[in-house]
């Protein structure tokens, strides 16, 4: 923080040479000097006046030196009390000054202090140069986050994401409402808010039943609220319900998901629970899975970057929220020698069963050249500006270095 020390001192320093240029040239002086010229010719109007008196005949010599002695003794008066007063103004003048030009940097400092964004750029530096090594740290610098940046919907959602892994679901229930609040109500964050409530209190409560029916209007087959109604209907003995929306759950997951392993696990005990009560398991048929919107990008190469890169330099195409967050919502891999090309993105090509290009209202699309085949070891890219999955197809150029 060094470099933003010395910026920050030097502004003020220029400001409070503003304060301190009257004093040092001396503005006191100059009124001092008009002060005792006015007061030399006032004397010499007086003398004036008393010599044409003599002229005329009213006034003798002896009246006349009388006169012009009590004018010359008014203007010594006045000089020394000019010089006296002159002396005592500038000297409170300048430390009048003087405090004013120490004054504002200390009220400059107390306002950045309140109102500036002191604690984000601290904390943006730390970041950069140590990163996070366990849950814990995460979770302390998230707080941290959201109390410099209280209106940043992506870092009250990490916060509850983080609060989740932690086992604090309480906690985490406050910080997703804090995200819809300021977000809106996206279905991924309701689902989120829905699925923390219930392990809070690990009771399936009215509101939680309103969340969860909301995010199921807008998105039939989002995953996180279809585990948790089979996991509340589980707990609450209904295993019919359980085994249906499980089911549910394992088609609307991209093909070889390692989570339909468990939640199949799942089904299976709902099924022996009700078989131990005599009761027949229903034979859930598989529902189609909609890919839902999507996204037709052109992908094509700059011509001043074809003599940069290799045929099997790796390109990657993915879509990620314009809310912020970071995480890639849908990816393909292509390669130079492919371009230009034309890649299609859905919810099939989801990197998360969570987060889909159906649960955003704009999304960005980038394409990335890659040498080494690690996308965040990128060497150039093309991006377009934010725009709606059911939008007409988006053409991305790679025309810049990273």
């Amino acid at each position: 923080m060094t470099d933003f020390w010395l910026a920050a001192g030097l502004l003020l320093l220029v400001a409070a040479s503003f304060v301190l240029l009257p004093a040092l040239r001396g503005v006191g002086a100059r009124r001092e000097q008009d002060r005792t010229a006015l007061n030399v010719t006032l004397y010499e109007e007086r003398v004036g006046a008393l010599r044409e008196q003599q002229e005329a005949g009213i006034l003798t010599a002896e009246q006349f030196s009388q006169g012009e002695a009590e004018a010359a003794r008014e203007l010594l008066a006045d000089a020394e009390n000019s010089e006296q007063n002159g002396v005592a103004g500038r000297s409170y003048g300048r430390w009048a000054l003087l405090a004013s030009a120490f004054a504002i940097p200390v009220l400059a400092m107390a306002l950045y202090w309140q109102w500036g964004a002191y604690d984000a750029l601290q904390l943006a530096r730390e970041n950069q140069s140590a990163p996070p090594h366990s849950m814990e740290e995460i979770t302390a610098r998230l707080e941290r986050s959201v109390k410099a940046q209280p209106d940043s919907a992506e870092n009250w959602y990490f916060l509850g994401r983080s609060y989740m892994a932690m086992e604090r679901p309480a906690d985490a229930a406050k910080a997703f409402s804090e995200a819809v609040r300021i977000a809106g109500r996206e279905t991924e964050l309701l689902a989120q808010w829905a699925q923390a409530q219930y392990f809070a209190g690990k009771v399936f409560s009215p509101e939680v039943r309103a969340l969860t029916d909301e995010v199921l209007q807008k998105d039939p087959q989002e995953v996180t609220t279809l585990g948790l109604l089979g996991i509340a209907a589980f707990e609450e003995q209904r295993y019919a319900d359980a085994i249906g929306f499980w089911q549910r759950l394992i088609d609307a997951l991209p093909p070889q998901d390692p989570t339909a392993e468990a939640i199949a696990g799942g089904i299976a005990r709902a099924r022996e629970r009700m078989a131990e009560a005599g009761e027949t398991a229903p034979e859930v048929a598989k529902q189609p899975v909609s890919a839902g919107p999507e996204v037709t990008v052109q992908v094509s190469l700059h011509p001043s970057l074809r003599d940069k890169v290799a045929a099997s330099d790796s390109v990657f195409v993915f879509a990620k929220a314009n809310n912020g967050m970071p995480m890639p919502l849908a990816v393909k891999r292509l390669s130079v020698a492919d371009l230009p090309a034309q890649v299609s993105l859905s919810d099939a090509d989801a990197m998360m069963p969570q987060l889909k290009l159906s649960g955003f209202a704009e999304i960005i699309v980038q394409a990335r050249i890659s040498r080494s085949g690690d996308v965040k070891e990128g060497q150039w890219q093309g991006e377009v500006a934010p725009f709606s999955p059911g939008q007409a197809p988006v053409a991305v150029t790679i025309d810049r270095a990273l």
